[in-house]
């Protein structure tokens, strides 16, 4: 091996090193490798910029929006709510959640399913008195194993077939659509069983930290309209869900000009009611995004026209503002600031009456719904003392919730029929046609998502996760590197003693391994793309396909369950279900030997070696 492999070795150490002390800086350490390889001349410029134009790594930029198209059309958001139901056995509803959880995954993102199924499921076990902690750990590892039944199921898959793609050892053929699936339908299948029958005698059961908080918290008036489209209407407030959620308080109820109150847990809703809440900016954001509940403005109307373009944001009122001692009516918000206040906050004081009525005193904070160039526009308005935006408090596109699923349906199907054609013995040149214009079905879909504006192109771009597009991307140049100066055949020789004794089984078994472990202590994608020249050099060594070795990289390197560190969906649940590192390690760990016993037995079963 010549310098240029040895460096690369080194190299490929210190961002193992770099990754394992600062994971979260996994774009940076792999861009900063990529540009040194490229300015050493160990591989051309071509090579380190191949990545960025690979169909994997779009693709991935493609399901990104595609994902926002149906988190912000609400398009699942019923669809969960009703699979919960009411609290019955945990074992019930554990697998009432995980089959739809895991059939989503297998053709959506797993991280985008656990980023629309955790708040449903947190808001479920705060109307039910239920730990968050003994379901968001199931519904994260059920993704994850879900998303190794199709090829876009997670972004591990697309960033091996893209490099199976640029490989000449692979014959430049892809991964099929469902071909993962093989293995991985059993290995959801049993996960699922183990998640809920033998997780639940392991999990722990926290208070989240929204509870452990207690009352020092800052509570708005609101005041919200039941529209018929309202999946309240003809419900009581307590199968509502009204009545139980930490942080919010129904004061009462105005309906034909009668006022209700004390509001009672059989008092049923109906269409045309106006419901006064006290509650926390969270709260207030959540029933903001429930079809048909609209906040009533000061001027006593929803202004639904204009509220897909409009956004939260709060404001304390300064002591020299002009809006001390006037009513928010007579204040003429919308005029003066193009804002309605829809929510006040007062020093713990609970206030009365309507939002209209209320005389201003500085040191009011105001919850407005304003433009979205309102915080640019009075950020250093002397006005307020503070201004800033509420996150997460996009309203949520409700009627286009339909046309978002017929749009993922269509992609789908486009993307799954090149394999169909194949198993039914079609043209095979109309099925390699279709097989090359896949990515082109992602952004045909993403294309439509914010034309039919199931989501804004503003929310469209912030959606798109670009530090793991980078990561996918450098990774192809420095997986490059690794086989052309023979990093990759070292690394294959250091274990061929291992794996010649025992044949090309034990390669799997070792492949497996190593790309696990570094999964666990690294990230998904960092581990496939690191161990993918390994696996190609192995194959040679052994003179083998080298299909059954890269199959092995993808499975494994996605198959990680032992460390919140493994998986990005393991770092979302972390906090909100208030877990501890070694939790993952009791739940995650037993699941992880299922995972790897049941790939060995398969693996060289399905794809020949």
């Amino acid at each position: 091996m010549n310098w240029q492999g040895w460096f690369t070795l080194a190299l490929v150490l210190v961002m193992l090193l770099g990754l394992a002390r600062r994971a979260h800086l996994a774009d940076i350490i792999f861009l900063g490798g990529l540009t040194l390889l490229a300015l050493l001349g160990i591989i051309s410029p071509a090579e380190a910029l191949s990545g960025f134009s690979n169909p994997g790594m779009l693709t991935v930029a493609a399901l990104f929006v595609v994902a926002a198209g149906l988190r912000e059309s609400g398009a699942l958001d019923g669809l969960a709510r009703r699979i919960l139901g009411q609290p019955q056995s945990e074992r019930r509803v554990l697998g009432r959640l995980l089959l739809p959880i895991a059939a989503m995954s297998a053709f959506l993102n797993n991280t985008t399913i656990v980023a629309m199924g955790m708040p449903i499921v947190v808001d479920w076990c705060r109307k039910h008195r239920q730990s968050a902690s003994r379901y968001l750990m199931p519904m994260s590892h059920a993704t994850v194993a879900a998303g190794l039944c199709t090829l876009i199921g997670t972004s591990t898959n697309l960033v091996v077939h893209g490099m199976m793609v640029d490989n000449p050892e692979t014959r430049h053929t892809g991964m099929g659509f469902f071909e993962i699936g093989y293995v991985g339908l059993p290995v959801t299948i049993v996960a699922i069983l183990y998640l809920v029958f033998i997780a639940p005698k392991l999990l722990p059961a926290r208070q989240e930290l929204f509870e452990q908080l207690g009352e020092s918290r800052r509570e708005y008036m609101i005041e919200m309209l039941v529209e018929p489209a309202c999946p309240f209407v003809g419900q009581s407030v307590q199968a509502a869900g009204l009545r139980q959620l930490p942080g919010l308080f129904l004061v009462e109820i105005e309906r034909d000009a009668q006022v209700l109150s004390p509001v009672g847990p059989d008092e049923l809703l109906e269409a045309g009611d106006h419901l006064v809440f006290v509650g926390v900016v969270g709260t207030i954001v959540d029933l903001q995004k429930t079809k048909g509940l609209v906040p009533i403005e000061e001027q006593g109307r929803t202004s639904r026209l204009d509220r897909l373009d409009r956004r939260l944001c709060e404001a304390v009122v300064s002591p020299a503002s002009p809006l001390v001692g006037r009513s928010i009516r007579g204040a003429n918000f919308r005029t003066v600031y193009d804002a309605a206040v829809i929510a006040v906050h007062r020093s713990g004081e609970r206030l009365q009456g309507k939002i209209g009525n209320i005389v201003l005193r500085p040191g009011d904070t105001l919850l407005l719904q304003t433009a979205t160039g309102f915080l640019r526009a009075h950020r250093n308005n002397p006005d307020f003392y503070l201004v800033s935006e509420v996150d997460e408090a996009v309203p949520v596109r409700h009627e286009k919730a339909t046309l978002a699923l017929v749009i993922l349906g269509a992609m789908v199907v486009m993307m799954g029929l090149p394999d169909v054609l194949q198993w039914t013995g079609a043209d095979p040149q109309l099925a390699k046609s279709l097989d090359r214009s896949r990515v082109f079905f992602a952004f045909a879909a993403a294309g439509l998502m914010v034309i039919a504006r199931c989501v804004a192109p503003s929310t469209a771009r912030r959606n798109i996760q670009w530090d793991v597009l980078y990561v996918i991307a450098a990774s192809f140049g420095i997986a490059r590197a690794m086989e052309n100066t023979g990093a990759a055949k070292f690394i294959v020789d250091l274990f061929h003693p291992l794996i010649t004794p025992f044949g090309p089984v034990a390669a799997v078994v070792v492949i497996y391994l190593i790309t696990n472990l570094l999964t666990e202590l690294l990230t998904n994608n960092a581990a496939a793309a690191l161990v993918f020249p390994v696996a190609i050099w192995t194959a040679k060594e052994l003179q083998i396909d080298p299909r059954p070795l890269v199959m092995t990289v993808t499975i494994a390197a996605s198959a990680a369950f032992a460390t919140p560190i493994g998986y990005q969906t393991n770092m979302m649940i972390f906090g909100p279900g208030g877990y501890r590192f070694s939790d993952f390690v009791k739940v995650g760990l037993p699941l992880n030997v299922l995972c790897f016993l049941i790939s060995v037995l398969l693996i060289p079963r399905i794809w020949s070696l």
